[in-house]
């Protein structure tokens, strides 16, 4: 078995390959996460600081995303497996998965944080089984969340009700002020 030696921050750590039990695992983890997620993004984050990407990650995880580092060749099987016409060697560089359990979660955080690190760039994602294109995942991410929409859908549903309780309480306004002008017309 072979061995890489990286260096760190002035630091030897020596990596082994994967085993062949841990490449299943790592295409079974991201078959499930495809299957089980309504969208996924594909991105390259080499060059990025180890605390900068443990901030995406804790980000990630605040709004249950998940986010799964892998090999281009383990994305290919995967696609294979689940029919997504994309080839990932086009891809420059690493993959990086984020899935979340909504269409725009995992859009809306690589894009937010591709705006602060410029070494990050995304490739494409996956949305309803097919690949979409970095151009759409950025369109996707400029979408408003769910709650900012159910937010919008509530103000919208509330707006004729609280026009018609203001309607009806300028009636009684209106009639308190006329009662109040007799009043002091009598005075």
């Amino acid at each position: 078995m072979y061995c890489f030696i990286r260096l760190w921050k002035h630091r030897f750590f020596v990596t082994m390959p994967k085993s062949k039990q841990q490449k299943v695992q790592t295409i079974e983890s991201l078959t499930d996460g495809l299957k089980n997620s309504k969208g996924a993004v594909f991105a390259n984050f080499q060059g990025l600081k180890v605390t900068d990407f443990e901030a995406l990650r804790k980000t990630a995880r605040e709004q249950q995303v998940v986010v799964q580092v892998a090999k281009k060749t383990l994305v290919k099987r995967v696609f294979e497996d689940l029919g997504v016409s994309a080839d990932p060697k086009t891809f420059v560089g690493g993959v990086v998965t984020l899935s979340g359990q909504d269409e725009i979660s995992a859009a809306k955080i690589v894009s937010d944080f591709a705006k602060t690190h410029e070494s990050v760039s995304i490739y494409g994602g996956v949305l309803e089984g097919s690949f979409i294109d970095a151009k759409s995942v950025k369109h996707l991410a400029s979408l408003p969340t769910k709650h900012q929409l159910l937010g919008q859908l509530v103000g919208t549903l509330n707006a004729p009700v609280s026009g018609f309780v203001n309607v009806l309480a300028g009636n009684l306004r209106n009639l308190v002020n006329v009662l109040n002008n007799i009043k002091e017309a009598k005075a």
